[in-house]
């Protein structure tokens, strides 16, 4: 079967209609800027040119091709889109000019790595990080920005050891970054204030990586250990027929009838649950034994049938051709205009925005749980935005999470510091009275709840936009309304569905999601760039309302787009064997960038220390990265990511607070 072209555009408005973009640099880091300016209306040769180098160059395909020839290039040799490659330093970073259309000219840089050590303004009293001599290296790409971040050692968790992304995580979601810095400062000119001229936005792969792992960073500076212990193991399941599998539920009896209708060990049942309920915190779910050898024990049809009479759900684990013959080509979010012009809510005495807080003056309401909403709030707070959170009464639950900082839990401060809270229980008439009041004198109203509830409540976006015809209502879900039998909307379900399982993993192991939550962050990533686009096109349409949606299957697409491909086109779509497996050494582990790994695995480094090891790779012209394989090392001094991805201070509850994801200037 022929899949769909994968860029067909479905959104319904396009805010930056008659704007024009040039784009420049290695198409790892210019892949998704380019598609989604191009999605959004610019237009531009240079970018219809990098999306098709992205198309047949991603990392995959040069590392296999260089693994097979044994080379061991330079890191960052991808040319730059545009370019004969001589007319720019090839590799080092991309360039992106968005112009026309009444603006001045806005320009964005997302670079591999980042010498700027100015930490978060959340930090309170950040040390200035220091470069160390051995960091000095040459251009850093993928694997050496997932070894420095801690990326690697998150997702190796599960596995016992670090384990590179067979996918382009950090730069796509760097990709993302730079676009969302773009949109912000368009925003910031079409509404004045100091920002309306010319300026500049720099991201780059490395901040992206920090901000991936931000609560499980955050959860290493905490005065108390973990919920649940951090050891491997975990899902998927495997049945007697072979069919790999993802179970998911929230409920503790629908766990055990689960296990139960498997005749499964009481023992293992209750030993199984807490890591299981936990594993998204800790990425790993070390349970017993005896629940794999159950699963083993029954054919998919059975277990299926357990899941059924439970209310749990199962999902097997799809490939990659069978993802590509079914993808509808819809974009990563959608926006559509709503109601009559109405004069934007930020022009009634607001303050105007800044050069480097754009956003400042705008209101957003969040009604957001776990990670995706949350974190695209906090992302548009960090922009300048004033972020009101809506909770239930009490106050939300998750704050009291373990492990915490002072008093608060550390995950939920990585999401939430630094937004207002009012309580509201919306299931009451006069809670929602007192949403819809909020909503009155809002800019954006931002949610994730379940599908239907907010049409449920009264409060979808016709009922919202009938209190504020300037509103801007987002919603960020599980599948966007895209499949019609998708199971439950949670980061590993959608990775099970979408086959990232596959993509993630190399070709000589079993596809696996993996239990750090790519799709949770990654989605609330682009539903801040949703936001952003929906605040813009408000703007150039004199107030009218935006629908904006976004949801975890476009972050799936986005991050499988360069696979996807390739099995459209009959390739094989999975990272070739031994694909970012990184060296251990004496001490600890090495990862060399993809163009030199095939070199460097031939070299022992098994009893040399890893600086004597890196000192042997570098004497050979290889170029590899240290990994971090320790989270805390990353803020306690042990190991500063200064020259790479930027400081990490502390916030005043004393968590560990992660770089800010742009400059501006």
């Amino acid at each position: 079967m022929t899949s769909p072209p994968l860029a067909t555009v479905r959104t319904a408005a396009r805010p930056l209609e008659s704007l024009r973009c040039d784009i420049a640099g290695p198409p790892e880091l210019t892949r998704v800027v380019t598609e989604h300016l191009r999605l959004l209306g610019a237009e531009t040769a240079e970018a219809a040119e990098a999306v098709d180098t992205a198309d047949t160059a991603d990392t995959a395909d040069t590392a296999e091709t260089a693994d097979a020839a044994g080379t061991a290039e330079a890191p960052g040799t991808a040319t730059p889109a545009g370019t004969t490659g001589t007319e720019a330093t090839p590799g080092t970073h991309a360039q992106v000019v968005l112009t026309g259309g009444g603006f001045g000219p806005v320009t964005a840089e997302v670079h591999w790595a980042d010498a700027r050590t100015a930490p978060s303004r959340d930090a309170v009293g950040a040390p200035q990080a220091t470069p160390h001599p051995r960091e000095a290296h040459p251009t850093p790409d993928e694997a050496t920005v997932q070894a420095a971040t801690g990326i690697m050692s998150v997702h190796g968790r599960r596995d016992d050891g670090p384990r590179g992304l067979g996918a382009d995580y950090a730069a796509t979601a760097a990709g993302v970054l730079a676009v969302q810095g773009l949109l912000a400062r368009l925003l910031a000119q079409a509404r004045g204030g100091n920002a309306h001229a010319a300026g500049r936005v720099t991201t780059s792969a490395a901040r992206a990586g920090l901000l991936a792992v931000s609560q499980y960073l955050a959860a290493t500076g905490a005065d108390e250990d973990e919920a649940a212990r951090i050891a491997p193991g975990g899902p998927p399941f495997t049945s007697a027929d072979g069919t790999r599998f993802e179970l998911e539920t929230l409920d503790p009896g629908a766990w055990a009838a689960f296990w139960r209708a498997l005749d499964a060990p009481g023992e293992a049942i209750r030993a199984g649950w807490r890591p299981f309920q936990f594993r998204y915190a800790t990425a790993c779910a070390p349970f017993p034994e005896a629940l794999h050898a159950t699963a083993r024990a029954h054919a998919w049809a059975r277990v299926r049938q357990a899941a059924a009479t439970s209310g749990a759900e199962v999902c097997a684990l799809r490939t990659l051709q069978e993802r590509a013959a079914e993808h509808d080509g819809a974009a990563p979010w959608s926006l559509a205009r709503l109601g009559p012009a109405a004069a934007a809510p930020g022009r009634r005495g607001h303050a105007l925005p800044t050069p480097d807080l754009p956003l400042t003056g705008i209101t957003v309401l969040e009604a957001g749980r776990r990670i995706q909403a949350p974190l695209a709030a906090h992302l548009l707070r960090l922009l300048g935005a004033d972020v009101v959170r809506i909770e239930p009464p009490g106050g939300d639950p998750l704050r009291g999470m373990p492990p915490a900082c002072g008093g608060v839990s550390a995950r939920w401060l990585a999401l939430n510091r630094g937004k207002r809270a009012v309580e509201a229980d919306i299931k009451s008439p006069s809670g929602r009275r007192r949403l819809r009041e909020l909503v009155a004198d809002a800019d954006v109203f931002l949610h994730n709840w379940a599908p239907g509830k907010a049409a449920q409540l009264g409060l979808d976006a016709a009922d919202l936009t009938a209190v504020n015809p300037g509103l801007v209502y987002a919603y960020t879900s599980g599948w966007g309304d895209r499949l019609d039998d998708a199971p439950m909307g949670t980061d590993f379900m959608v990775q099970a569905r979408t086959a990232v399982g596959a993509a993630v993993r190399p070709a000589d192991e079993p596809p696996a999601p993996s239990l750090m939550t790519l799709l949770d962050v990654l989605g609330g990533l682009l539903g801040a760039e949703a936001v952003l686009a929906g605040l813009l096109l408000r703007e150039r349409n004199g107030g009218r309302g935006v629908r904006v949606d976004s949801s975890l299957l476009g972050a799936a697409d986005t991050l499988t787009a360069p696979a996807l491909h390739r099995a459209a086109r009959g390739d094989d779509p999975r990272p070739p064997a031994g694909f970012r497996r990184p060296l251990r050494t004496a001490d600890g582990w090495l990862a060399p960038t993809d163009t030199c790994a095939a070199a460097a695995s031939a070299y022992d480094l098994s009893t040399l220390p890893t600086a004597e090891a890196l000192d042997l790779l570098r004497s050979q012209g290889l170029t590899a990265a240290p990994v971090t394989t320790d989270l805390a090392a990353l803020h306690t001094g042990a190991r500063r990511t200064g020259s790479i991805g930027g400081s990490i201070g502390r916030d005043a509850h004393g968590a560990p607070v992660v770089p800010d994801p742009w400059a501006f200037s």
